[in-house]
Protein backbone atom coordinates (compact mmCIF):
# COMPACT_ATOMS: atom_id res chain seq x y z
CA UNK A 1 0.00 0.00 0.00
CA UNK A 2 1.50 3.29 -1.11
CA UNK A 3 0.92 6.05 1.42
CA UNK A 4 2.77 8.76 -0.51
CA UNK A 5 0.76 11.93 -0.73
CA UNK A 6 1.03 13.90 -3.92
CA UNK A 7 2.48 17.36 -3.37
CA UNK A 8 0.68 20.19 -5.10
CA UNK A 9 2.77 21.81 -7.84
CA UNK A 10 4.77 24.76 -6.59
CA UNK A 11 4.39 27.91 -8.61
CA UNK A 12 7.43 30.12 -8.62
CA UNK A 13 7.18 33.83 -9.10
CA UNK A 14 9.06 35.57 -11.91
CA UNK A 15 11.62 36.84 -9.40
CA UNK A 16 12.22 33.30 -8.10
CA UNK A 17 12.72 31.97 -11.63
CA UNK A 18 15.09 34.82 -12.44
CA UNK A 19 17.09 34.18 -9.26
CA UNK A 20 17.23 30.46 -10.02
CA UNK A 21 18.46 31.10 -13.57
CA UNK A 22 21.05 33.61 -12.35
CA UNK A 23 22.31 31.19 -9.70
CA UNK A 24 22.56 28.44 -12.32
CA UNK A 25 24.63 30.67 -14.60
CA UNK A 26 26.94 31.66 -11.76
CA UNK A 27 27.48 28.03 -10.76
CA UNK A 28 28.13 27.04 -14.39
CA UNK A 29 30.63 29.88 -14.72
CA UNK A 30 32.43 28.81 -11.56
CA UNK A 31 32.58 25.19 -12.75
CA UNK A 32 34.01 26.31 -16.11
CA UNK A 33 36.63 28.41 -14.30
CA UNK A 34 37.51 25.45 -12.05
CA UNK A 35 37.80 23.24 -15.14
CA UNK A 36 40.16 25.74 -16.77
CA UNK A 37 42.30 25.76 -13.62
CA UNK A 38 42.46 21.93 -13.72
CA UNK A 39 43.42 21.99 -17.41
CA UNK A 40 46.18 24.55 -16.75
CA UNK A 41 47.45 22.53 -13.77
CA UNK A 42 47.41 19.37 -15.89
CA UNK A 43 49.54 21.02 -18.57
CA UNK A 44 51.97 22.32 -15.95
CA UNK A 45 52.28 18.91 -14.26
CA UNK A 46 52.48 16.92 -17.54
CA UNK A 47 56.29 17.20 -17.98
CA UNK A 48 56.91 15.76 -14.51
CA UNK A 49 57.44 11.99 -14.12
CA UNK A 50 54.21 10.08 -13.75
CA UNK A 51 50.85 10.41 -15.47
CA UNK A 52 49.25 12.96 -13.12
CA UNK A 53 48.89 15.63 -15.82
CA UNK A 54 46.52 13.53 -17.94
CA UNK A 55 43.85 12.87 -15.27
CA UNK A 56 43.82 16.52 -14.22
CA UNK A 57 43.43 17.64 -17.83
CA UNK A 58 40.63 15.13 -18.46
CA UNK A 59 38.77 16.20 -15.30
CA UNK A 60 39.14 19.84 -16.34
CA UNK A 61 37.84 19.06 -19.83
CA UNK A 62 34.89 17.20 -18.34
CA UNK A 63 33.96 20.21 -16.21
CA UNK A 64 34.35 22.67 -19.07
CA UNK A 65 32.55 20.57 -21.70
CA UNK A 66 29.61 19.77 -19.43
CA UNK A 67 29.07 23.37 -18.38
CA UNK A 68 29.97 25.49 -21.43
CA UNK A 69 27.89 25.41 -24.60
CA UNK A 70 30.53 27.32 -26.60
CA UNK A 71 33.31 24.96 -25.53
CA UNK A 72 31.18 21.95 -26.43
CA UNK A 73 30.53 23.39 -29.89
CA UNK A 74 34.24 24.04 -30.45
CA UNK A 75 35.09 20.54 -29.22
CA UNK A 76 32.65 18.98 -31.69
CA UNK A 77 34.15 21.05 -34.53
CA UNK A 78 37.65 20.00 -33.50
CA UNK A 79 36.49 16.37 -33.32
CA UNK A 80 35.13 16.51 -36.87
CA UNK A 81 38.38 18.06 -38.10
CA UNK A 82 40.73 15.70 -36.21
CA UNK A 83 38.88 12.50 -35.24
CA UNK A 84 42.00 10.38 -34.56
CA UNK A 85 43.39 12.96 -32.16
CA UNK A 86 40.15 13.36 -30.17
CA UNK A 87 39.02 9.71 -30.09
CA UNK A 88 41.12 8.67 -27.04
CA UNK A 89 39.96 11.75 -25.16
CA UNK A 90 36.31 10.99 -25.95
CA UNK A 91 36.81 7.45 -24.61
CA UNK A 92 38.09 8.96 -21.35
CA UNK A 93 35.15 11.39 -21.12
CA UNK A 94 32.51 8.64 -21.16
CA UNK A 95 30.58 7.66 -18.05
CA UNK A 96 32.46 4.34 -17.92
CA UNK A 97 35.92 5.39 -19.18
CA UNK A 98 38.19 2.74 -20.68
CA UNK A 99 41.32 4.05 -18.98
CA UNK A 100 43.48 0.93 -19.32
CA UNK A 101 42.63 0.44 -23.00
CA UNK A 102 43.28 4.08 -23.82
CA UNK A 103 46.59 4.01 -21.92
CA UNK A 104 47.64 0.86 -23.79
CA UNK A 105 46.67 2.34 -27.16
CA UNK A 106 48.61 5.53 -26.43
CA UNK A 107 51.64 3.52 -25.26
CA UNK A 108 51.62 1.63 -28.57
CA UNK A 109 51.31 4.89 -30.52
CA UNK A 110 54.16 6.54 -28.64
CA UNK A 111 56.30 3.43 -29.03
CA UNK A 112 55.65 3.46 -32.76
CA UNK A 113 56.58 7.14 -33.03
CA UNK A 114 59.69 7.14 -30.85
CA UNK A 115 61.35 3.72 -30.80
CA UNK A 116 62.90 1.97 -33.82
CA UNK A 117 61.04 -1.13 -34.99
CA UNK A 118 63.57 -3.70 -33.74
CA UNK A 119 63.49 -2.27 -30.19
CA UNK A 120 59.71 -2.21 -29.76
CA UNK A 121 58.51 -4.57 -27.04
CA UNK A 122 54.89 -3.65 -26.23
CA UNK A 123 53.44 -5.33 -29.31
CA UNK A 124 55.48 -8.49 -28.62
CA UNK A 125 54.32 -8.51 -24.99
CA UNK A 126 50.71 -8.28 -26.12
CA UNK A 127 51.14 -11.20 -28.53
CA UNK A 128 52.89 -13.31 -25.86
CA UNK A 129 50.12 -12.59 -23.33
CA UNK A 130 47.49 -13.42 -25.93
CA UNK A 131 49.17 -16.78 -26.69
CA UNK A 132 49.51 -17.53 -22.97
CA UNK A 133 45.82 -16.79 -22.43
CA UNK A 134 44.80 -19.11 -25.27
CA UNK A 135 46.86 -21.96 -23.80
CA UNK A 136 45.24 -21.55 -20.39
CA UNK A 137 41.75 -21.95 -21.81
Amino acid sequence: MNLAIAMPPVRLSAADELARELLGRIIRGLLVALGLVFIAAGFLIAPLPGPMGVPLTVIGLMLVLRNSFKARKQFVRFQHAHPKLVFPLRRLLRREPEVVLVAWQQALRIEKLVIPRRWRVAKRWRKALKRRGQRAV
